[in-house]
């Protein structure tokens, strides 16, 4: 016996969980399925933190970015917990692009500072700075386990049945939306919304179209942080990237250290064939980058961590209606951010409104 529901989401990760929020809002009957324990680290959502930017080479996802700042806010309220701090994110690199970055924050009416390298060492002298420099005040970073918990509390409060340890084994097309099922049960509902990640071509592969999709292995790579030194959040554009590439990010996570990702040192994989292991050429390419570009991080000690990004050729996301089906990602490594709002449309989308906005798109 099938138990009926508005919606049924699977993945309740960051994309999942905020989704689900937004739809108990409206008073929707919600089931948030998830294959393994909730606040898991088997995917993309997981960890102390993620850098929050409103500064793009993309106006679009400039204008993104204010709109979900305004969501963290409330969901904030509604927990009672801090989930952002906006504490400013740092772009530096080649002149170009942080042209276009700075002329994009002042056009869309953010803040913008811009630094000369020395400059910016002496106010950050735990970082060294590469050719040109703009502060965003309005950046900073949030706190990625803390905010995925918290939209799962607020929306159970708000009465969605969340099923951790609940893999989807088979979704069909009904008359009257979808049919989900799992070694525990079933559901009918309406629509289905699919924020499943790297597990998604499996799921959805003779379910919906789906665009060319890459899964990658990520390892950021925590450092010590010197005596006296503190850090803001930061992407390094070296130049000979994309508009939605980088060369290095990082940000300061609290009991961690300084948290490096360098963006050539991807593998890729599949959920079954990714490791969980340390991969030491990762490892190095982070030290020498930390060596070379952050004198307060302490390379004598570093843990590391691994996750999954599943990406599209272009670096855009994914959020498309199929009937009753719904995809709600990938998020192409640097979806975090975003999520209250793309929870936000994937909610309307599954309450049939005609006038979601777009996501940005090439």
């Amino acid at each position: 016996m099938s138990e009926r529901v508005d919606a049924v989401i699977v993945g309740a990760g960051v994309m999942g969980a905020m989704t689900a929020w937004r739809l108990a809002l409206r008073g929707r009957s919600v089931v948030l399925l998830e294959q393994y324990a909730l606040l898991h680290a088997h995917g993309s959502s997981h960890g102390q933190t993620r850098i929050m930017r409103v500064a793009y080479r993309d106006p679009n996802y400039t204008s993104l970015a204010g709109e979900s700042l305004g969501l963290w806010r409330d969901l904030e309220s509604a927990s009672n917990e801090q989930l952002l701090e906006q504490s400013g994110q740092l772009d530096h690199g080649e002149p170009e692009v942080i042209d276009v970055i700075e002329a994009g924050l002042l056009r869309s009416g953010w803040a913008a500072q811009r630094l000369m390298p020395d400059a910016a060492t002496e106010r950050w002298p735990g970082m060294l700075f590469d050719r040109a420099v703009v502060f965003s005040p309005d950046g900073g970073r949030i706190f990625a386990d803390r905010s995925v918990a918290a939209a799962i509390r607020t929306a159970e409060q708000l009465g969605v049945v969340a099923h951790d340890m609940t893999p989807v084994e088979r979704i069909e097309r009904t008359a009257r939306g979808v049919r989900v099922h799992s070694a525990s049960g079933s559901w009918d509902a309406g629509v289905v919304v699919l924020c499943a990640g790297p597990w998604l071509p499996e799921l959805a592969r003779d379910l919906v179209p789906l665009p060319p999709l890459t899964i990658t292995q990520q390892q950021p790579v925590h450092f010590g942080i010197r005596p006296g030194f503190h850090f803001p959040s930061f992407v390094h554009h070296p130049g000979g990237t994309g508009p939605l590439g980088f060369g290095a990010y990082g940000l300061e996570s609290p009991g961690e250290g300084v948290k490096v990702g360098i963006e050539n040192t991807i593998r890729e994989v599949t959920p079954a064939t990714r490791t969980y292991e340390e991969d030491p050429v990762v490892t190095e390419a982070a030290r020498e980058y930390a060596e070379l570009w952050l004198p307060g991080a302490d390379t004598s000690q570093h843990t590391s961590v691994t996750c999954l990004f599943t990406e599209t050729a272009d670096s855009h996301f994914v959020l498309e209606r199929h009937g009753p089906i719904i995809i709600c990602s990938p998020c192409s490594g640097h979806g975090f951010k975003f999520a209250p709002a793309i929870g936000e449309r994937a909610a309307r989308l599954a309450l049939g409104d005609p006038s979601v906005p777009p996501l940005p798109s090439a």
